[in-house]
C-alpha cells in the first residue's frame, strides 16, 4: 500500500522536529523501519574530513551509531526545516534545513543550510537517510580553521 503525501509529511516532520529538538539516538532510531531488511544513514561526503561521511552506516544499529557519533561531534542551535518535497509515488521526501553548527572539540562553528532525501516503507518509516551538507565547512571546523566562533 502506497502511502498518502499527508501521512509521509508527517512521518517526515516528526523526524526532523525530533532531530532539531536534540532527542537521543534511541528516539530518533523509532523513525525507522522494522520490517525493511536494511536501513541505512549516508551523509554525503569524503570519510576523511568527518567520521560520519561517506559512510554507509547500515541496519538500526547502525542507523543508531550514525546519530551517536554526530551527537558526539558536533552541536547546533536554530535547526529548522522547509521546503519539504513529497513524492508519493515513489515514498519519498527531500527536506531543506538550516542550522548553526558547532565542531565540540574546537568549538569552532559555521552556518549551514543542507538537505534531506527520506525513503519510507509502507508504513511511514524512513529506510533510507540521505543528507547532503557543507562538508568543507566541518573540516575547516574540525581543524579549528572555521573563521567563525
Amino acid at each position: 500500500m502506497r502511502m498518502t503525501r499527508d501521512s509521509l509529511l508527517h512521518a517526515a516532520k516528526s523526524l526532523c522536529m525530533d532531530f532539531a529538538s536534540k532527542k537521543d539516538p534511541d528516539t530518533l532510531i523509532t523513525h525507522f523501519s522494522t520490517t525493511h531488511q536494511c536501513v541505512a544513514a549516508y551523509e554525503h561526503g569524503l570519510p576523511i574530513l568527518a567520521p560520519f561521511l561517506g559512510r554507509h552506516f547500515v541496519g538500526r544499529d547502525g542507523v543508531r551509531d550514525y546519530f551517536k557519533i554526530i551527537a558526539s561531534t558536533l552541536s547546533f542551535e536554530k535547526m529548522e526545516f522547509s521546503e519539504y518535497i513529497v513524492d508519493p509515488e515513489v515514498q519519498k521526501v527531500s527536506v531543506k534545513g538550516r542550522a548553526r553548527f558547532t565542531w565540540l572539540s574546537t568549538k569552532q562553528s559555521w552556518d549551514e543550510i543542507f538537505t534531506y532525501v527520506l525513503d519510507f516503507d509502507d508504513d511511514c518509516k524512513v529506510t533510507d537517510y540521505q543528507v547532503w551538507a557543507d562538508t568543507g565547512a566541518a573540516y575547516l571546523a574540525s581543524r579549528g580553521q572555521s573563521g567563525m566562533s
